[in-house]
């Protein structure tokens, strides 16, 4: 999958009446956050979350949430909009990101689209036109009941064998995400992966992709999770179990959650929960490969480095340029 290259020149791509969106994306750790929030304020712009953990109230050290002085630098939308316990449909984020990036470009602001979750940036850039199949109650109960019979890899499999490629992009522990492709598959006899579809574009779109060697990444990642430990992470999912949210949620997904919940219900050691985040959060880096591909010409990449900002910056002005030449 590639992205459309929306980031021509307007009097070869069509799009010049369309208002700006630079969107930055890469794998977990990469430095997405402080890069954007940099790249942001000498831009005059905002921050739109493409980050579908970052959803939730309460669950902040696990996700690795902008800090409140991150926060307090620029504003930052599509954060902290919901309880751990609510979901966020794709649809219902798309309207919602929407309406955010709206209002940035109201105010004569620049909306930066900012995460590693490739579907949700997606949804955005390429306005995708969501499957409208109605939830199936019965259906849902029954594939449910099958997940716990065959557990959740189990369940994944079978959308593998239906739908790989729509099974590459989704983690067998989302369950939630697994039952509703099998979901729309069955309902309508047609792949999930070939009913979400490309509309129009609603922005002249940028997309800068920030990426550093594998074994760079993975230290990071191992950096990150170390700082999570010791910023309370074990505490912060104490607490969430405390207020009666439980591990089967699709909020605990994040990575992190359910791990230091096994350890905290005493079914791993605190070194076996870490181990497993590790191990997961390189599974994970892995899949997002499969959303932004460094072949992939609708991407400008960067290594990150000392001067990434300030070439990526440079990058910007001219695409926002070119618009008006």
């Amino acid at each position: 999958m590639r992205f459309r290259e929306l980031n021509k020149r307007p009097e070869t791509s069509g799009n010049d009446s369309l208002l700006p969106l630079i969107a930055i994306v890469g794998p977990t750790a990469v430095g997405k956050t402080e890069i954007a929030i940099d790249l942001a304020e000498r831009l005059g712009g905002e921050i739109v979350s493409a980050d579908s953990r970052l959803f939730y109230r309460g669950m902040d050290v696990g996700t690795d949430k902008p800090s409140p002085e991150q926060r307090a630098r620029l504003p930052h939308h599509l954060i902290d909009v919901v309880d751990p316990h609510e979901v966020w449909s794709l649809a219902v984020y798309k309207q919602a990101a929407k309406m955010a990036i709206a209002d940035i470009h109201s105010r004569g602001k620049l909306p930066f689209l900012v995460g590693g979750a490739g579907q949700y940036v997606r949804a955005i850039i390429e306005n995708w036109v969501v499957p409208k199949v109605k939830p199936d109650p019965g259906l849902r109960l029954l594939l449910e009941s099958w997940a716990e019979e065959v557990h959740p890899k189990g369940l994944h499999t079978r959308l593998v064998a239906l739908d790989p490629e729509a099974a590459e992009k989704i983690d067998y522990r989302n369950v939630r995400r697994t039952i509703r492709a099998l979901e729309v598959i069955f309902r309508t006899g047609k792949k999930f992966s070939e009913q979400r579809v490309q509309g129009t574009a609603l922005y002249r779109s940028l997309v800068v992709g920030l990426t550093c060697p594998r074994k760079e990444l993975y230290a990071r990642i191992d950096a990150r999770i170390q700082s999570m430990m010791e910023a309370g992470l074990v505490e912060e999912v104490e607490t969430l179990l405390t207020r009666g949210y439980t591990p089967d949620l699709p909020s605990f997904s994040a990575i992190g959650y359910r791990e230091i919940a096994s350890y905290v219900r005493g079914e791993l050691s605190l070194e076996e929960a870490v181990s497993a985040m590790k191990q997961h959060t390189r599974r994970f880096v892995r899949r997002q490969a499969n959303w932004f591909k460094l072949d992939d010409p609708g991407i400008k990449w960067f290594q990150v480095n000392t001067d990434t900002v300030t070439e990526i910056e440079g990058v910007i002005r001219g695409f926002l340029s070119s618009a008006v030449r």
